[in-house]
């Protein structure tokens, strides 16, 4: 190591008393200025020809290259080469410095990805392994663009990661990164990002270096690039990417937004003055967008929870018209995620509807799961209504035993939302065989399973009046009657009010968990005249113990207070959910006076 460092300093001090007047004006720049190469691309680890040969290690060998006729020849010789022999021959017909081999390795990996060459008879040829023996024997002369190629070559090549070389490149880019451009930096953390991943020595100290010299970063490239490829593995350095994001918003381009929405939605960022720009500059400047682009912003959108109203009717108008093009699973996509956005767009839905209709036999069973699911939690009914769930009925006929117990309760839960659960769905999953596979499991997916069972259980009750049976036991409906979270402030705020208003504690009843499996904030019994009744006195066939047995009077009626937890959901927006739909259906089945707070 010692006398790698001491044979730099020499050359560097070399360089100084090289008169100026012999190097060649495209050669002459700042002391210690280093010629930034040009930034990889995203997508491949190859540029379309090689990065620049004068990357400006050292005064001294610019010199040597462009007086030198051989060096100049070898490297036309390397530029122009078509196929893995020419390279090859190089090594044979030429001596080649450390430098030279190293260029030869980077263009033999680039005609490989070019032609989709079987790498391994190139790795395992006895003049590739003398082109690595050329390049380790003096890798300190290796130049940095030369050094940040090979070092991607190599793995791309296929070599093994323990081999000697490789880590002694390895090595010497780590030596060298204060050295590097930031560009070059940008690229070099994307190749080890997709290739070593979170345990590589060598990005930690790019990261390092990058969260260090964040001020140099400039150009959307390098901003999207960085916060897609590397931003999920360094938070502090991703904090500034946004900041810069934020300033160049609006020069990104469509596929840049998206870049960057979904890997802020997988990184589960949800940086609302950043998505509040893109989504601004998205809609204003782009007048239109490709379908995979927006079938990718729709699904980070849904996945960041992040409602943008103008975004997403541009988005739903633009989708709608493509609808007839997609595949199933395009379909599917985009449905699902306006329904995790809570957003319904008719016409979308509807055309989303006849392509079900025209194209049911290219779906699959766990598809058209899918669609029913996304209908029903919009509460969306097509308007051939009738035609449509015949022939969802007619495919989903015999196909229930093969679905998880998960999936065909969500689709029964489904269809009873959407009015379509037919006596036997109702049976299958009331069946106490079927419930028998679920119980014994406390995890927060079973309880939600067995709270959307109780939800069917009540469709079977209060709305099939031809349904016969089985129903859930009795032990079951208990299963979600254990007591609440601490009271909410809006809670308390109610409750103290309601006993201001009605007088007594007497009058009302706080926190009930009704065998219905919806979960009231109060209960009031209220008279012809509208006076409140001590409301303990009354039979409760919507609790599983009730403690009066005296029947309502005539004109009585029994008010329920629900609140819905969407603070920032308009009462149009509870609308659109079929959840609150099957709840108002049950509880007025049930008797009940509804009174909605949010």
């Amino acid at each position: 190591m010692a006398a790698r460092l001491v044979q730099r300093c020499c050359w560097r001090h070399l360089g100084a008393f090289i008169s100026p007047a012999s190097v060649p004006t495209s050669l002459l720049a700042p002391v210690g200025k280093m010629v930034t190469a040009r930034a990889l691309p995203f997508n491949s680890f190859h540029t379309s020809s090689l990065l620049s040969w004068a990357d400006g290690f050292s005064v001294k060998e610019q010199l040597e290259e462009s007086r030198n006729p051989e060096h100049k020849v070898i490297r036309e010789l390397i530029e122009t080469a078509t196929t893995p022999q020419d390279l090859l021959q190089l090594g044979e017909l030429h001596a080649l410095n450390s430098n030279q081999a190293s260029q030869v390795i980077t263009q033999l990996s680039k005609l490989a990805v070019e032609k989709k060459l079987e790498t391994r008879s190139i790795v395992q040829d006895q003049r590739f392994q003398q082109l690595i023996s050329i390049m380790d024997s003096q890798i300190s002369q290796v130049w940095n663009n030369t050094l940040v190629n090979v070092l991607r070559s190599l793995h791309s090549l296929g070599v093994e990661s323990s081999r000697r070389e490789l880590q002694s490149v390895e090595q010497e880019v780590l030596w060298r990164l204060r050295r590097l451009p930031f560009r070059q930096l940008v690229s070099l953390a994307e190749f080890l990002a997709q290739r070593q991943g979170r345990d590589s020595r060598l990005l930690a100290e790019v990261i390092k270096k990058l969260e260090l010299r964040w001020t140099e970063l400039e150009g959307t490239r390098s901003v999207v690039l960085l916060i897609s490829r590397v931003g999920h593995m360094a938070p502090a350095l991703m904090d500034r990417l946004e900041d810069k994001a934020l300033e160049l918003a609006e020069q990104f381009e469509p596929d840049d937004i998206r870049k960057v929405t979904l890997a802020l939605a997988y990184q589960n960022r949800r940086c609302v003055p950043l998505l509040r720009a893109l989504s601004y500059h998205l809609s204003q400047r782009h007048s239109e967008l490709g379908l995979s682009i927006l079938l990718d912003l729709i699904f980070a959108y849904g996945k960041l929870n992040f409602h943008q109203p103008q975004v997403f009717q541009k988005m739903a108008n633009e989708l709608q018209p493509q609808v007839a093009g997609m595949t199933p699973l395009e379909v599917t996509r985009c449905v699902r995620s306006f329904a995790l956005l809570k957003w319904l767009s008719l016409p979308l839905f509807e055309a989303v509807a006849q392509y079900t209709l025209d194209n049911i036999k290219q779906l699959s069973v766990t598809q058209l799961c899918g669609l029913i699911l996304s209908f029903a939690r919009l509460n969306f009914q097509p308007s051939a209504s009738e035609g449509f769930f015949s022939m969802v009925h007619e495919e989903l006929q015999g196909e229930l035993d093969s679905l998880e117990p998960h999936l065909l309760t969500d689709l029964v839960w489904s269809l009873c939302v959407l009015q379509q659960a037919r006596a036997p769905y109702l049976q299958r999953v009331l069946a106490p065989e079927f419930q028998a596979q679920i119980q014994g499991d406390q995890s927060p997916r079973a309880q939600n399973l067995q709270l959307k069972l109780i939800h069917i259980n009540t469709t079977a009750k209060l709305e099939s009046p031809d349904y016969k049976g089985p129903f859930l036991p009795v032990e079951m409906l208990s299963a979600t009657q254990q007591g609440g979270d601490r009271a909410t402030l809006l809670q308390s705020s109610l409750r103290e009010a309601l006993a201001g208003v009605l007088g007594s504690q007497d009058h009302v009843r706080l926190d009930v968990r009704t065998n219905h499996g919806w979960h009231l904030d109060a209960e009031m019994v209220l008279d012809s005249e509208n006076k409140p009744l001590p409301v303990k006195n009354f039979a409760a066939p919507h609790l599983l113990h009730s403690e009066g047995k005296k029947p309502l009077p005539p004109g009585a009626k029994r008010v329920a207070l629900l609140r819905w937890e969407f603070a920032d959901f308009s009462s149009r927006g509870r609308e659109l959910l079929g959840r609150c739909a099957l709840a108002r259906r049950h509880l007025r089945a049930a008797g009940f006076l509804l009174v909605e707070v949010s």
